[in-house]
């Protein structure tokens, strides 16, 4: 998609990711868009904040001119768990959603709230810009979190249960096995799972185990005299972790075509007086704990970083609880007991209709061969330049290239390096490596250079929260292969998405640069929505150079040219960049920005973007995730508008856009903004020095601001309203996307 948005023939209708033809439905640019008002909210609307107060004169520091980060982030969850009511959504799309906001409150549990519980600890009650004490952020994410919770289960066990079911999928109950199944359950149970199982009974020998992480547990209430005469009382009962936790019955077991599953819980339940032999079990229940799963590593006592890394991954597995999920059936004694162990209090008990570990669920989605339950599969298009020409460096060479994903394949970022592998005219390859999966494709290219005689140097970020494990052994792969590895600096994460590579040509070296605004993971890349751009622009590679160059070696900033680089030029100049707009607003002049990233928490931002909507600049914020930016105050911020899209593909890509007295500037970057982004990590930011991609770009995110299918408009009191076509034509940003980039392929 090189060109402008142009109509089809007739507009596709489907939600399914299919495409027909190579041109988009029209969008009607944001600053054309009729007024009307706003759409009654169909789903859930939780609010985060505080109730907003007219400021005339504001101080742009006031507490109540911002949302609370955490709350925001759970408001996020939230939006996730609406998609699991989506009837836009197939089946099977909506309960990953429902287990995807399973995995995310994990995580928020296990970083976030373990976080604020740390500092409760430490007695710090000082709050973020919006002035909130550590313990009533605690206490609002425990309100909201056990009502979503709560929610949560009510749509599985309520909704999409009865809907799978009606399409041929079946979770079975104990209950309501068959003869045949029961005794096939028996056989796996006998010779799959009681061969594993390590009962531990709770006596004064046997004191209460060290269970890890997000493990699945049963507490037992046995009655009756073991083998060596011990009267029966608690025993712990943890779950193989080696089994997965829900089992695909043999199609010949399976009624009416069926596709059934059952749940290794269940197994367990049904024959758990086999695991316990002569003993009654009076009582079975699952429990799960959440444990504090933040690595901390002190950059003045650490000498070796991977060595330390290696600690921490352990220390991971059993850190400080901060959750305990039990079944419903629990009884109080029993949760109280379980609490004590754990020291938790009452508020961080959490019980759950259904299985305690519904992340786990998501194997059901490959098990399932109905096609018509999930999106259609699609081929994700190629630009025209690079299927005009055999050589990748011969393409780059003649014009920059932006690839859009994943409505535009990955494949020539790994088909460059491959190229580049085999390439005797290619002298050197540097990469920076965030996450990239175990078996990535980029790694092997990289072995292979290294293996050819290449200067290959790679900055690998050990410090990619839950991909450590993964970076360790890549970077070991690495250097047994002869590449030089970098762990970046330590004090801050390199989390900027570099390739550089020299090239002799014609007696010259010529370089090649890729920046992106996502990790080179080609798995994500189908799941992401992020920018690549392919330069052999010689101001942007020699910046690119530069970077890598202060990566690998010591010494003060070299000046950076084109890039925009945190944690040095960054921040200054997004900030000098809205204060730019909002001077010529001052002026009279026509100003507007469009901003599009993951997360916006960094005062100083907001401020500006306060100051540019003051002075009359039209703010277009595409924020998926969390906001600390109160939209809609009058005096303030009434020239913001807040909205993030949640749809099929997880919103990724970073970008900036300034009017700028109609020389409009369009940026890409790496960073988000939040202060860790902008002060703490090493990021880039670079320009689309050309105006044609500039303009595709810009277009794209028109596309966004029009999009009344998968958009939430922020409201001022912190709740989040979900757009409605209403009599308007439906518009889905990412479908008109895929719509127009994939049926390119």
């Amino acid at each position: 998609m090189e060109d402008a948005h142009s109509p089809p023939p007739s507009p596709p209708s489907r939600r399914d990711g299919a495409s027909t033809d190579d041109t988009r439905p029209a969008v009607t640019p944001a600053g054309d868009e009729a007024p009307s008002e706003p759409s009654p909210p169909r789903l859930n609307q939780t609010r985060t904040g505080i109730k907003p107060k007219a400021l005339p004169e504001a101080d742009l520091t006031d507490p109540e001119l911002y949302f609370n980060r955490e709350l925001s982030h759970l408001q996020f969850n939230i939006r996730v768990l609406e998609q699991a009511l989506d009837e836009a959504h197939p089946l099977l799309d909506r309960l990953m959603f429902l287990l995807i906001f399973s995995s995310n409150l994990d995580e928020f549990f296990e970083i976030r709230v373990a976080g604020l519980k740390h500092q409760v600890a430490l007695g710090d009650e000082s709050g973020g810009a919006d002035g909130s004490p550590p313990r009533a952020v605690l206490a609002e994410i425990g309100r909201l979190a056990h009502e979503q919770v709560e929610r949560q289960y009510r749509i599985l066990n309520e909704t999409l249960i009865p809907a799978l079911e009606a399409k041929g999928v079946r979770f079975r109950r104990r209950g309501e096995w068959s003869e045949a199944q029961s005794a096939w359950i028996r056989d796996y149970v006998e010779a799959e799972i009681m061969p594993v199982v390590s009962p531990i009974g709770l006596d004064p020998s046997h004191p209460f185990p060290r269970l890890v992480n997000k493990s699945l547990n049963f507490i037992v209430e046995l009655e009756g005299k073991d083998a060596f005469g011990r009267e029966g009382g608690l025993a712990i009962l943890p779950a193989p972790r080696s089994l997965p936790r829900i089992i695909a019955l043999p199609d010949a077991l399976c009624e009416n075509g069926f596709r059934e599953f059952v749940f290794l819980s269940s197994m367990i339940h049904a024959h758990a007086e086999e695991v316990f032999p002569g003993m009654r079990v009076r009582g079975l229940y699952q429990f799960r704990l959440t444990r504090n799963a933040d690595l901390s590593v002190d950059p003045e006592e650490v000498s070796d970083l991977a060595s330390a890394l290696r600690g921490e991954l352990l220390a991971r597995r059993y850190g400080s609880g901060v959750r305990l999920e039990v079944a419903d059936n629990c009884p109080e004694a029993l949760a109280g007991f379980l609490l004590k162990q754990f020291e938790l209090g009452d508020a961080d008990l959490y019980r759950v209709q259904g299985p305690v570990n519904l992340t786990r669920m998501i194997s059901v989605l490959g098990e399932v061969e109905h096609p018509d339950l999930r999106y259609r599969p699609f081929t994700p298009g190629l630009p025209k330049a690079l299927r005009r020409q055999e050589s990748l460096f011969a393409a780059i060479a003649a014009e920059d290239i932006l690839l859009h994903h994943p409505f535009q394949s990955f494949s020539p970022v790994e088909d460059l390096l491959r190229e580049a592998a085999r390439d005797p005219a290619v002298l050197a390859i540097k990469q920076t490596l965030y996450r990239t999966g175990a078996d990535s494709a980029i790694v092997g290219a990289l072995v292979e250079a290294a293996g050819n005689g290449k200067e290959v140097t790679v900055v690998i970020e050990l410090r990619a929260r839950f991909d450590e494990a993964d970076n360790l052994s890549l970077a070991a792969r690495l250097q047994e292969a002869g590449a030089i590895v970098i762990y970046g600096v330590m004090a801050y994460k390199t989390h900027a998405k570099l390739m550089h590579m020299v090239r002799r040509e014609e007696g010259r070296l010529r370089h090649y640069a890729h920046l992106g605004t996502g990790n080179y993971h080609a798995r994500t890349a189908r799941l992401y929505t992020d920018y690549s751009l392919l330069t052999a622009n010689p101001t942007l590679c020699a910046d690119v150079h530069k970077v890598f160059q202060q990566l690998s070696g010591m010494g003060r900033a070299r000046r950076i040219e084109t890039l925009l680089h945190a944690p040095f030029t960054l921040h200054e100049r997004l900030v000098a960049m809205i204060e730019r707009e909002a001077e010529h607003a001052r002026q009279g002049r026509a100003a507007r920005l469009i901003i599009k990233c993951n997360a916006l928490t960094e005062p100083k931002l907001i401020q500006a973007l306060y100051r540019a909507s003051r002075a009359g600049v039209e703010c277009e914020l595409i924020i998926r995730g969390m906001c600390c930016l109160r939209p809609g105050l009058p005096g303030v911020s009434e020239n913001i508008r807040v909205r993030s899209i949640i749809g099929r593909f997880l919103e990724h890509t970073r970008v900036f856009y300034f009017h700028n007295r109609n020389a409009p500037e369009v940026w890409c970057s790496s960073a988000d903004g939040m202060a860790r982004n902008m002060f703490h990590r090493v990021e880039t930011c670079f320009p689309l020095l050309s105006k044609k991609l500039a303009a595709r770009v810009r277009k794209d995110l028109e596309t966004y601001l029009v999009d009344n299918c998968q958009s939430w408009l922020l409201q001022s009191d912190g709740s989040y309203r979900q757009q409605q076509p209403g009599d308007s034509a439906p518009v889905s940003a990412q479908e008109t996307l895929l719509y127009a980039y994939a049926a390119r392929a």
